[in-house]
């Protein structure tokens, strides 16, 4: 009897929670969408910092800016955490052009992040087009050297989700230069990293590993619809050359920060629980999806905790991380202090995938955590948001990660994407405002969850003795 008792009045209390749960949620959709400050503080970041590529000065400005931003909302604590980051710069705009039959085809490139600069002249040469680092290898140094390298793999249409297609051809773009170099290219082009024909060229990190400087060539991205061009070109004429010019420089080190805030638990203020984005963004554009949405979405988590007069049982902690872009410097030095501190973090949530229109969440963790968070997708699904499964979570986050800790990141419609990522029309007009407004509820719904119940294996039935 006194089994049956207390099971009925756990069942009781569990309504009790869910009800109590579906009305706080819907609250903080209604203040995002009628309340909220995403909207505003992306616009400052966007039209009135702009680009913000690690050492640059709009890199300090949207430092300085956020830090005011997160202080004006009444957190517990706002600092500042150095972290030593790469200071790459693009110098003028680059040019290039392909010559078939006596007709000069200007074309629409981009240098890619850390590449060297051209000679003053451009580099020119024959061209060789591969789709991908393998069939370039298998060609060999006879074919390669002395040519210009066109990769020209496209990222896979017919895969669903765009993410996968990113990764399948990404390859080409971050190591291709350090590969063809070992072979005695002369240089690197490289097809841009979007569904869309376009004449957008998109540009990203690469790298040269520990290739020696005398055989590190210039990379650039080229612009889809050049791409097309350039392929059609060489079925006809197979030894038409290229000239491409570029003038980027990569300088010392210089100091940035993460920018981090904090709301201190009032239970149990050593578990934290951190959200965030990462304020670097690429030079063209103003990175106003990639990532400037995850950043606003991340500081307006915590404001409208505040705002609701939520008061956190565990630390939740906003971090802008600085330098995701071109090297994971801000992601790794927190991991870094956190251990060195032997802080006990929880949980991470990570918006990088653009503000658009949220879908769900994705989730590195155990089977255990992954059925909590399955328990809370009836609380969701009024809003749309329907995608709860198993898999990555973000960049910045990812060299946090413990055994136990539950890693996620938001999943917004991805389709468009693609379309602006590391170009130079990720822009402020990119943006729907309702859109990212509803990423912004379904973030702090998610953290004011994971505050509510902590992790599964820590949880304790709701009821007094």
């Amino acid at each position: 009897m006194k089994l049956r008792s207390f099971f009925s009045a756990f069942l009781l209390v569990l309504a009790a929670n869910a009800q109590n749960d579906e009305e706080i949620i819907k609250n903080i959709y209604a203040n995002s969408l009628t309340k909220g400050m995403s909207y505003q503080w992306l616009d400052h970041l966007s039209n009135e910092i702009g680009g913000r590529l690690s050492g640059s000065k709009g890199a300090h400005d949207a430092v300085e800016y956020t830090k005011a931003e997160l202080e004006s909302i009444g957190l517990d604590k706002v600092w500042l955490q150095p972290v030593m980051v790469p200071y790459w710069i693009r110098g003028e705009k680059e040019t290039g052009y392909f010559l078939t039959n006596g007709n000069r085809h200007e074309m629409n490139i981009c240098a890619l992040g850390g590449s060297v600069a051209t000679p003053e002249q451009g580099t020119e040469g024959q061209v060789i087009e591969v789709h991908g680092i393998n069939e370039m290898k298998d060609l060999g140094a006879e074919m390669i050297k002395g040519k210009i390298v066109f990769f020209n793999r496209p990222m896979e249409p017919t895969l669903i989700h765009t993410f996968q297609a990113y990764g399948g051809c990404v390859d080409q773009r971050y190591a291709g230069a350090m590969e063809a170099g070992k072979l005695g290219a002369k240089g690197v082009i490289v097809r841009s990293m979007t569904l869309r024909l376009d004449n957008y060229p998109h540009t990203g990190a690469m790298t040269y590993g520990d290739l020696p400087v005398e055989k590190r060539v210039p990379s650039a991205a080229i612009s889809t619809r050049d791409a097309e061009a350039l392929s059609a070109a060489l079925k006809k004429d197979p030894g038409l050359t290229i000239n491409f010019r570029q003038r980027c420089e990569k300088l010392e080190d210089v100091e940035s920060f993460n920018v981090i805030g904090e709301i201190t638990g009032s239970e149990f203020p050593n578990e934290i629980i951190i959200v965030g984005g990462h304020l670097d963004s690429w030079d063209l554009g103003d990175g106003s999806h990639d990532d400037g949405a995850g950043v606003v979405q991340s500081m307006e988590v915590l404001r409208m905790l505040k705002q609701a007069g939520i008061e956190p049982k565990r630390t939740i902690r906003v971090v802008l991380f600085m330098n995701e872009e071109n090297g994971l410097r801000g992601g790794r030095k927190y991991a870094e202090v956190a251990k060195s501190k032997n802080e006990h973090h929880i949980m991470a949530l990570e918006s990088d995938s653009g503000g658009f229109t949220p879908r769900g969440f994705s989730f590195d963790c155990s089977d255990e955590e992954f059925e909590q968070i399955k328990s809370w997708e009836p609380l969701f699904k009024p809003y749309l948001i329907h995608y709860f499964e198993k898999g990555g979570s973000g960049a910045d986050i990812g060299p946090l990660k413990t055994e136990g800790m539950v890693l996620a990141g938001l999943r917004p419609d991805s389709q468009r994407y693609f379309d602006h990522h590391h170009t130079s029309i990720d822009t402020f007009d990119a943006v729907n405002k309702r859109e990212l407004e509803l990423g912004a509820a379904t973030m702090t719904s998610l953290i004011y969850l994971y505050d509510k119940y902590g992790l599964k294996n820590q949880l304790q039935l709701p009821i007094k003795n």
